[in-house]
């Protein structure tokens, strides 16, 4: 229950009283935890208040600003990590880029949220957003490694992979056609006991030459292997990473909405290759939408 009461911003001011400042959706936030309290079997009251002695409206705000403010420390500690690691890959400036993507877009969907918590500005919130984005900036910067050219080893062949294609092999199968062999033919069979024909190239299934490889999802392991860095793509990879393993690795908010989509597509195309015909534009303008920021 604190985890939920933190998430919301609400700070202890006496024993187990939360506030939250004076809002439709601080009240509504407040009844859903309330009501998850007495549920479970416990007893809590909402109330609007005013306090009149032990502790003022000012002390009260100095205890929002002071919850944001070791959130803005904690989050300045790891920008200044990945500054300095910055500072240290200069002379591979394009291998730096290619590997920090992700982990500076987590950090900036983290001061985010908190952002949306510090109901009072607190101090330490521009240092942060200033911190970040200019790492942001030198990163735009950065030369990227150039993705290679489709090479004559995939080029033209068929790509094999499990029939009831789902999200990672529905966006693998995307970006094979899109960025690694674009005249790619698709075979969807039963995984067991499938011995692949001459030529054939398997994906996300066992022992392919392209799946699953530690904690990558296999449209995480084709842009490695391919050596793709396409910034654009490395958000899809991580809404495709948490949508496949579950593991909320990057906590990508676009994560449930794409999951809805294709759990739609899936459930309304029983046929894999229709799947992919109805999936393909989606991910064409995910693909946009990240290139064009």
């Amino acid at each position: 229950m604190w985890r939920r009461l933190q998430k919301i911003g609400a700070v202890p001011v006496r024993n187990a009283v939360y506030v939250l400042p004076r809002s439709e959706q601080m009240l509504e936030d407040f009844h859903w935890v309330a009501r998850e309290i007495l549920e479970a079997g416990g007893d809590a009251s909402v109330c609007e208040a005013t306090f009149i002695e032990g502790i003022t409206n000012n002390e009260v705000v100095a205890l929002f600003q002071a919850a944001r403010e070791s959130d803005y420390t904690e989050l300045l500690a790891e920008i200044r990590q990945v500054a300095e690691a910055l500072r240290a890959a200069s002379k591979d400036l394009a291998g730096w880029a290619s590997g920090m993507i992700g982990r500076v877009s987590r950090l900036r969907q983290r001061l985010a949220e908190v952002q949306n918590i510090d109901f009072f500005e607190a101090a330490g919130g521009r240092q942060a957003e200033d911190s970040l984005s200019q790492m942001e900036s030198k990163l735009r910067k950065a030369p990227l490694r150039k993705v290679q050219p489709q090479s004559s080893t995939y080029a033209g062949r068929t790509w094999v992979t499990r029939k009831g294609i789902h999200v990672d092999r529905i966006a693998s199968a995307w970006l094979i056609r899109r960025f690694i062999d674009t005249d790619a033919r698709f075979k969807f069979v039963v995984a067991k006991g499938y011995r692949p024909e001459t030529g054939e190239l398997r994906f996300d299934m066992f022992d392919a030459e392209f799946t699953h490889e530690g904690d990558l999802c296999t449209f995480e392991v084709l842009l490695e292997r391919c050596a793709i860095s396409d910034r654009a793509l490395r958000p899809i990879a991580e809404i495709v990473h948490d949508i496949d393993l579950k593991d909320a690795k990057f906590g990508r908010a676009e994560m449930a909405g794409l999951a809805l989509v294709i759990n739609a597509i899936c459930t309304a195309n029983k046929e894999d290759t229709a799947r992919l015909e109805r999936a393909a534009p989606l991910f064409d303008d995910l693909y946009e939408f990240f290139r064009k920021r």
